[in-house]
């Protein structure tokens, strides 16, 4: 199971090291926001981050050379092509 994931309802997790300059400087920025303490806040950005990454890589590529291809030969069966 990959690091992170579910298993039995239960997430599990691992470490990730950052540099005590910026984890000092998280902590001072979620001051008096809803966030419980900085590994919070960082889960929440890089899920926000992952999520725009795979939109933008989506966005590159929407279909795999097979799916185009099978698209085309569709298209072609109907008569559009």
């Amino acid at each position: 199971m990959p690091e992170g994931g579910k298993r039995g309802g239960k997430s599990r997790y691992t470490t990730v090291s950052i540099p005590v300059t910026l984890y000092n400087r998280i902590k001072k920025l979620i001051e008096g926001t809803g966030f419980a303490n900085v590994s919070q806040f960082v889960t929440y950005v890089l899920r926000e981050v992952v999520v725009e990454y795979e939109r933008a890589r989506e966005a590159e590529e929407p279909f795999t050379e097979e799916e185009k291809e099978k698209i085309i030969e569709k298209l072609r069966r109907l008569g559009y092509i």
